[in-house]
């Protein structure tokens, strides 16, 4: 185990504050990504559904073909926005083990000056 000292838990938490203050970007920009990606296979569902032909289930099956593609980008997308979601979850606790690291130095630097 590393020796922390002041600095270098200063030095981390920053790193971790910039990072989590980019992730919000990136948090943004992944379910801006998912939302489009709904829109995008509900469209073609829909569109599908208008012009198939048939009974309801065989227009159904048609419209769920003719989006899979789409659907598969869709869940692409909310595979990202989750993995954004569960980075930030980990610099959050990250920070925390930091904090919690920082008030054990210093109580070992104020008993050592006792």
């Amino acid at each position: 185990m590393d020796i922390k000292t002041p600095d270098s838990i200063i030095s981390e938490l920053v790193e971790i504050r910039e990072t989590a203050a980019n992730g919000i970007t990136a948090l943004y920009d992944a379910e801006v990504k998912l939302a489009k990606a709904v829109l995008e296979t509900e469209t073609i569902e829909a569109h599908a559904l208008l012009e198939a032909t048939g009974n309801v289930a065989e227009r159904t099956a048609t419209a769920t073909i003719a989006a899979a593609e789409a659907k598969f980008q869709e869940d692409l997308a909310r595979a990202e926005f989750n993995r954004v979601k569960t980075k930030l979850r980990l610099l959050e606790q990250a920070q925390m083990s930091v904090q919690t690291q920082a008030r054990m130095v210093e109580l070992t630097y104020r008993n050592a000056h006792l």
